[in-house]
């Protein structure tokens, strides 16, 4: 263990800020800023006062190499505690695995597994994942050093902390770690739990895509379908009206110098939309604004739910008014704006590139130039819009998103189609047979379908809840919440509930 060290990578209100990098970025501010709200009103919900009731942090010394020995250098990897709940050293340990971000305390405070901690007295860790956050290795954000970031290095590092946590803390050696995860971090529980099962004991993997895609086209298909679901307040007048919306900017960035103009004022795109790669990039965040929409529906803190969106999109529709849905569409993208507090919805293509090549982490602190980096090195994950299917602009297209490989990183597109394959033959993309795995996923998610939505076997269990949302399961609970969140919430307690015991007979039956 180690002390805090002296990188600091600027307030946390950067967290806040919608830096308008790329549609992805956008995607990831919005999951940002749920998490927060959720973590905030979660604290208040799950904490007593006092001073017992605070999470504690810490820091570990890792490897910045964990597969080569005789490299020395190492990094500092953050994470939380909560111990208020913990009955005894033989309690069960619920870890919580960081992603894409920064890991808050209320990683260890809020929804899953918090709420489930007391039931079970189990100890509480969050762990933060290399190179985000503040578990940023000295050394700054280049490709030389961003080549120890990847999914495999993070899996490293659970096992690393699973064993200095498990001394640090006097934890029984009868004591099951069970790891949770939502998003990609849902991804690396269950690969935890693949890859080390003599360590991890079982995993709970929310909203997880397992398998790794380099064009993501059915993304938007779920968020057109999700659209036209009247369980989440949509209708096939609402997708047309999306579709009507996209056809009326693209008609007029078609228009000439002054319509452009006035196009970028309405809907806040902060240069000029004269290069056809810049109305690109505002017809991505356009894109990404109605998809986020979607994968975050009906959550706390986030800006709009579909049902919202819809009623913005058709309103007026009665005046028969071509622009009308258009008119809907900036509506919402200025009450995003105004959520996010942020002053522009897009930048120009070079700007873009120009922050993504950013290297000092105080610039990178939010991770877009690392998660960039993963999914150019892991994932792909690119989110387009060609097939007939999708309701939107057919901008922007696959070969813009894999450019950003190219200029900021120097990576081929051929490097990047062979990553992607790598990742699934290693991992198993959406068949992982990894035992005491619960996958949990909600229908509205557009990430559900690289997920695992039926079970592949006895062991190897998935839980799809009908008109949830991108990771809700993890939320904190709330008055609103339907009754199938309710019961898969229920689905996922017994499910923890037949691992724990089994972990019991398991300890007893080996004579401890």
């Amino acid at each position: 263990m180690a002390g805090r060290p002296a990188l600091w990578l600027g307030p946390l209100l950067l967290l806040s800020l919608w830096a308008s990098l790329a549609p992805a970025s956008l995607l990831r501010r919005l999951g940002e800023h749920i998490q927060r709200v959720q973590e905030s009103s979660g604290l208040s919900l799950t904490s007593s006062p006092g001073a017992g009731a605070l999470p504690k942090q810490g820091w570990l010394e890792q490897p910045l190499d964990p597969f080569n020995t005789s490299d020395r250098r190492s990094f500092l990897q953050r994470y939380w505690v909560n111990d208020r709940h913990w009955a005894s050293p033989r309690g069960p340990v619920f870890l919580h695995l960081g992603g894409e971000g920064s890991l808050g305390s209320g990683s260890v405070m809020r929804g899953h597994p918090a709420v489930l901690a007391p039931a079970w007295g189990a100890l509480v860790i969050g762990l933060e994942h290399r190179f985000y956050g503040l578990s940023v290795p000295a050394g700054g954000l280049d490709v030389a050093q961003l080549s120890f970031l990847s999914s495999r290095f993070a899996l490293a590092d659970v096992a690393s902390a699973r064993l200095a946590l498990a001394r640090l803390f006097n934890v029984s050696v009868s004591s099951p770690w069970i790891c949770f995860g939502g998003s990609y971090a849902g991804s690396l529980a269950a690969w935890a739990r693949l890859k080390f099962p003599h360590l991890i004991f079982a995993s709970v993997a929310s909203s997880a895509p397992v398998r790794a895609v380099l064009d993501f086209s059915e993304y938007n298909e779920v968020v057109s379908r999700s659209l036209m679901s009247s369980a989440v307040g949509g209708s096939p007048e609402c997708r047309a009206a999306a579709s009507a919306a996209f056809a009326e900017v693209e008609r007029r960035l078609r228009a000439g110098p002054e319509a452009r103009g006035a196009l970028r004022a309405e809907l806040g795109a902060c240069t000029s939309l004269d290069r056809a790669e810049d109305q690109a990039e505002l017809l991505g965040a356009l894109q990404a604004l109605v998809g986020g929409t979607v994968q975050y529906d009906a959550q706390a803190g986030a800006p709009l739910s579909v049902r919202r969106l819809c009623r913005l999109l058709l309103e007026g529709g009665s005046n028969r008014s071509l622009s009308a849905p258009y008119h809907g569409l900036r509506r919402a993208v200025q009450v995003v704006m105004h959520s996010l507090g942020q002053r522009c919805l897009s930048f120009s293509r070079a700007e873009t590139v120009a922050r993504l090549k950013a290297t000092d982490p105080q610039v990178s602190g939010v991770g877009d130039r690392q998660w960039l980096y993963q999914t150019c090195t892991e994932f792909g994950f690119y989110v387009t819009c060609e097939g007939p299917r999708c309701p939107f602009s057919r901008l922007p297209a696959l070969p813009s998103q894999l450019e950003l490989c190219e200029r900021v990183f120097g990576l081929s597109t051929s490097s990047v189609v062979q990553a992607v394959g790598q990742t699934n033959l290693y991992y198993g993309g959406q068949t992982p047979r990894a035992t005491q795995v619960l996958f949990i996923n909600g229908d509205t998610d557009p990430w559900h379908v690289l997920s695992v939505t039926q079970a592949l076997g006895p062991s190897e269990l998935a839980l799809l809840i009908p008109g949830a949302s991108h990771c809700m399961d993890m939320a904190p609970e709330r008055p609103s919440d339907s009754p199938s969140l309710r019961l898969g919430r229920q689905s996922i307690s017994q499910q923890l509930q037949i691992w724990l015991g089994l972990a019991k007979q398991s300890f007893v039956s080996s004579g401890g």
